[in-house]
């Protein structure tokens, strides 16, 4: 995370002080003030250095007042602020806040600003001291100072912070109705990693796909499934299912482990498409292995020829099948074809016979029919029923972030 000074560092210190002038000019004697406006005139140049020099001018006036001291403080803490000098700013900044001359908005404002020249100095105990008395006070920008934060914390190696903190952004946002905001995800996210938190960094990411459905986190999230224990690799070609809705699948490895994994299951249709989508995406028919592509292609498309008679065929010799496992496999090949309603219809028709040497797959399945289908809220039905700890589940729960 990169440290960014909010645009109240940049702009308040400035204009308060051309506030003040202007206010104070009766206060403020010629000789004092004129070096300070040429200051300020200065600084909206982004001469910063040479503001400095005005403001020196300034201090060598003997027999200055209270008011005149303070309007030196602001101009020397804005102006080194400015010119890449913190200590120099802290020490102006501290010394505008001890003259018991400020609003309280202006305290708040002025603390603000010591917290982040602390951060400048990367003394991140001062920093985390003064940015949390900010947050506590009126006129600050609590979202920066939150930001803020959450850096002094990962500079400091706390990352169980880090996460307390942005959990509470989360939450915040979710109880108020409001989409968590990215970067505080993606802060919680890090933080529980860095902590050992797998299975919450888990939940993390699958709240960004849900909120922020971004194909980097997808292919996280993905590629975080197969990973898992106890997944099995009987589920691999609904990893793929799941990547090619989410277009993460993007490499020709994957589009000939689909295609190959899908012909196995005598999904030939499905597997037709599959490839022929790789070689519409330029990713397949080039380089070395061009020849063995065009090879599974045209097996590919030769058995999907019958695809249609095949599964026809399958579904008049049911009688005998005492279990639903075929009408299961039928549903997805009709899916394959682009017929989803009545892939849904047969895989529900196999799930309602019984039998199934994978209940759980078969009901994954049925979802996956019915997203295809178009019919959300009867896929979200039944994605919602998978169980387990194969990955059916998982895979089922992915679905729904996808529908």
């Amino acid at each position: 995370m990169r440290l960014i000074r909010p645009p109240v560092l940049r702009t308040l210190a400035v204009f308060a002080v051309l506030a003040t002038l202007g206010v104070a000019q009766a206060q403020v004697r010629p000789e004092v003030g004129r070096p300070l406006q040429q200051a300020a005139d200065l600084l909206k140049n982004n001469r910063a250095k040479e503001a400095l020099a005005k403001v020196r001018e300034a201090e060598a006036v003997p027999n200055r007042t209270p008011a005149e001291n303070l309007t030196i403080d602001r101009m020397r803490g804005a102006a080194a602020a400015r010119a890449g000098d913190p200590q120099t700013a802290i020490k102006s900044f501290e010394a505008v806040l001890a003259s018991g001359r400020l609003s309280g908005a202006e305290q708040g404002q002025m603390t603000e600003q010591i917290a982040y020249q602390y951060a400048q100095l990367k003394d991140w105990p001062r920093t985390r001291e003064w940015a949390a008395k900010a947050r506590a006070m009126p006129g600050t920008n609590g979202a920066e100072l939150d930001k803020l934060l959450a850096f002094v914390n990962a500079q400091s190696g706390d990352f169980a912070a880090v996460a307390r903190d942005a959990q509470a952004a989360v939450e915040a946002a979710e109880k108020a109705g409001r989409r968590p905001d990215e970067a505080d995800l993606l802060r919680l996210a890090d933080a529980l990693r860095r902590t050992g938190n797998t299975a919450g960094q888990t939940a993390v990411l699958e709240k960004l796909i849900t909120h922020y459905p971004k194909r980097e986190y997808w292919q996280i999230v993905l590629g975080r499934v197969q990973a898992k224990p106890g997944f099995s690799q009987r589920l691999a070609v609904d990893v793929l299912r799941l990547k090619r809705q989410t277009k993460t699948l993007d490499s020709a490895d994957e589009y000939v482990e689909m295609t190959q994994l899908l012909l196995q299951d005598g999904q030939a249709a499905e597997a037709r498409a599959v490839v022929d989508e790789g070689f519409g995406a330029g990713l397949l028919g080039k380089g070395e292995q061009a020849e063995r592509q065009q090879r599974l292609r045209a097996l590919a498309t030769q058995r999907a020829t019958s695809a249609a008679a095949d599964l026809a065929s399958a579904e008049q010799g049911l009688a005998d099948d005492k279990s639903g496992d075929t009408l299961v496999r039928i549903g997805m090949g009709y899916s394959g074809l682009g017929q989803h309603d009545k892939a849904a219809a047969l895989i529900q028709q196999g799930i309602k016979k019984g039998g199934l040497r994978l209940p759980q797959q078969a009901q994954l399945h049925l979802g996956i029919a019915l997203a295809r289908a178009g019919q959300k809220d009867r896929a979200a039905q039944a994605l919602r029923t998978v169980t387990g700890a194969d990955g059916a589940a998982d895979l089922a729960r992915l679905w729904l972030r996808a529908l």
